[in-house]
């Protein structure tokens, strides 16, 4: 595996509007899902949904991510330029967002996020293949990191939309549906052109998928496979975790968990740094540490720091992983295909990987969840053994560090 890549001496410079551009792009992309999907499992237990219910609409977007981005990244390749599918896909993304915030029903809720899915997640590949067709890779993380301070500055506004010692509503959906417009609207007139690249008569996708002969290439999105496994369990539970066994007010909850991403930020200027003077090897074994110490420290529940410490680790977690990942495919796959090759990556993680663990955390969630009746008020609740279901992805986790450790050479 190439280290220069992730450390190159005196990359070419970026004229401001460009960089502006790029960045706007990658900060609404990302504040869009920041804002709505955290919490959404909270909301979706106000309106009285079940954990599988819950587990399954997340898994929407896993469902997403393995069909959509094959289909969009070919487009991207060889039809359309980038920008009209990213126009397109976030404003019929926007309209299906402002539906979503007036559905009740479990049945049209989940097949309208998923169509939501359907238009969403093609884009999360596209922006990073927006970005390599028009900055050196070096660039990255310094225009990456603004997508996590728009994840971060969603989930700080959730204080300013959701009422003291009220419970989860609606407005994130809106406010996702708003900011999805805003970025439609964007793409369509200051994103820069990024035409099509592939040649005729090839299928850009079966290209890419010719990469995983690479061995480096291959063990490397076995692993983020894996992982992304585990970090469905995040995505899906962590924020019903806090507010039921932590104790955080649902209003507090997407500003705290915007810790990770304070620390993210951190990690994502200082990568190519810790790649160069630890290696590819060690910065991965590191980050697939940090998943299973995570997990453990959520299963132990107590004190209230090692929560947040496990928060807080979000930062190492993503970035010695999948942002390192997203540039070495743009490393490995060549600029005719780029786009199909940031998809497969897209459909391995963030769809694969994804789905079997959203549909196995709200299976295991459910399972591990008994209705008591509350010694005071005689309510029914829900009361969940958290801890079993935090040891469940940190062995996971564990398992795979020490295959990675064998495997990876």
């Amino acid at each position: 595996m190439d280290l220069t890549l992730f450390a190159q001496a005196d990359p070419a410079p970026l004229s401001w509007g460009l960089r502006s551009s790029l960045s706007t792009m990658h900060f609404l992309e990302f504040a869009i899902w920041g804002v709505w999907w955290v919490v959404l499992g909270n909301y979706l237990n106000t309106l009285g949904f079940t954990r599988k219910q819950i587990g399954r609409v997340y898994a929407t977007m896993a469902l997403g991510s393995i069909v959509a981005p094959l289909f969009m990244g070919t487009i991207a390749d060889r039809y359309l330029a980038s920008e009209w599918v990213m126009a397109g896909s976030h404003i019929i993304g926007g309209i299906l967002l402002f539906a979503l915030a007036k559905i009740r029903d479990p049945k049209a809720f989940y097949w309208t996020t998923l169509a939501y899915c359907l238009a969403y997640s093609p884009t999360l590949s596209l922006v990073n293949s927006i970005v390599f067709t028009h900055a050196d890779v070096s660039h990255f993380p310094t225009i990456r990191v603004l997508g996590t301070i728009g994840w971060i500055l969603a989930g700080l506004s959730l204080k300013l939309v959701i009422p003291v010692g009220q419970p989860m509503n609606n407005r994130p959906l809106l406010i996702a549906g708003a900011l999805s417009i805003v970025l439609g609207i964007f793409s369509f007139v200051a994103l820069p052109h990024t035409p099509p690249t592939a040649e005729e008569g090839t299928i850009p996708f079966m290209q890419a998928l010719e990469l995983l002969q690479e061995p480096s290439f291959a063990v490397f999105f076995g692993v983020s496979f894996v992982i992304t496994i585990a970090l469905a369990f995040y995505f899906s539970f962590t924020a019903l975790y806090l507010e039921q066994k932590v104790g955080v007010k649902p209003r507090d909850i997407g500003p705290m968990m915007s810790i990770g991403q304070f620390v993210e930020i951190f990690f994502m200027f200082t990568l190519a740094w810790f790649v160069e003077s630890l290696g590819m090897k060690m910065v991965l074994v590191i980050g697939m540490f940090a998943w299973a110490l995570r997990y453990g420290l959520f299963a132990v529940g107590r004190p209230f720091p090692l929560i947040i410490a496990g928060i807080a680790l979000h930062g190492i977690c993503f970035d010695f992983f999948f942002a390192a990942g997203f540039m070495h495919v743009d490393n490995t796959a060549p600029k005719a295909i780029a786009a199909s090759g940031q998809a497969l990556f897209a459909v391995l993680t963030y769809g694969l990987g994804m789905y079997i663990g959203t549909e196995a955390s709200g299976w295991l969630n459910q399972k591990l969840t008994t209705e008591e009746t509350h010694p005071e008020t005689g309510e029914t609740i829900k009361v969940t053994d958290w801890r079993k279901f935090w040891l469940v992805p940190c062995i996971g986790a564990a398992a795979s560090l020490v295959l990675f450790v064998l495997l990876f050479r």
